[in-house]
């Protein structure tokens, strides 16, 4: 039999998690999720495009090093039984490491293509002047020196919490995200009805792909300044931006009007 203290401890977590639940259905008809807005914007007949989007943490960006995260904890876990051998336990954290490295990079460093361009040169001069000075063996037999061993565990556990900041991003996106039609943006900063609606006129648009490794992991930035300078602009880091660059191009060239002004009303 536990004691009363163990008892409650034990039901902490519980009464948290129902208590989560019990709040979300009272609050059910109350919150504006990104998806329940997108679903708004479909249903209304005046409006025919809309864009509902977020601002990513650059966190996403290490989706890579969490999908070899998880391949590295399988790869150590066939080791342990033995079904690979030790001598493969260095080379799984390198290649890990190579990868983890790159996006770091990606993630600290705005790389332009010009940027990517002088480093590639620089690597190439670096390994001219070794191969001239006869070090090219030297310095790659150095390499293998660097042996980064981590178990299966370490590995999943690096995985578990890049994952975890995806994932509070885009929750948090849920509740945090603009909405733009043709004739205004919704700027939605809370889970209930705590918004900003701006009218076509007060703000403008452009869109950011300048970072190339961001590019090629298929992100970009959109940026909103207001016309009110007192404002600071929005930048938001968003996932498909060239089918997001389109849909606001073609959003920004339009202007919706109300289908039912054109009606003139009826004599009785």
């Amino acid at each position: 039999m536990w004691p009363l203290s163990k008892i409650i401890v034990f039901a902490v977590p519980f009464l948290v998690l129902g208590g989560g639940i019990l709040t979300f259905f009272m609050l059910k008809k109350t919150i504006r999720t990104r998806l329940r807005v997108g679903k708004q914007l479909q249903e209304d007949p005046d409006i025919n495009e809309w864009l509902v989007t977020f601002d990513w943490s650059r966190k996403v960006l290490y989706v890579p090093t969490i999908i070899m995260s998880l391949l590295a904890s399988l790869a150590m876990g066939l080791v342990q039984m033995d079904v690979l051998t030790d001598s493969m336990v260095p080379v799984i954290g390198g290649v890990w490491f190579t990868i983890f490295a790159i996006n770091f990079l990606v993630d600290e460093y705005e790389v332009s293509i010009k940027v990517l361009l002088i480093l590639i040169l620089c690597v190439v001069a670096m390994f001219l002047w070794l191969h001239f000075m006869g070090w090219v063996e030297s310095f790659v037999h150095s390499l293998r020196h660097i042996g980064i061993e981590v178990d299966w565990m370490g590995y999943l556990l690096i995985a578990g919490l890049f994952s975890m900041a995806v994932l509070i991003s885009y929750l948090r996106g849920l509740f945090y995200y603009v909405a733009i039609t043709p004739n205004y943006m919704n700027i939605q900063t809370g889970p209930t009805e705590t918004g900003e609606q701006v009218s076509r006129e007060e703000y403008s648009t452009r869109v950011d792909t300048g970072d190339f490794l961001e590019r090629l992991f298929g992100f970009g930035r959109i940026i909103i300044t207001f016309r009110d300078h007192r404002r600071q602009p929005l930048s938001l880091l968003v996932g498909r931006i060239g089918k997001q660059s389109q849909m606001l191009e073609s959003i920004r060239g339009k202007l919706a009007m109300d289908r039912h002004a054109s009606i003139p009303p009826q004599e009785p």
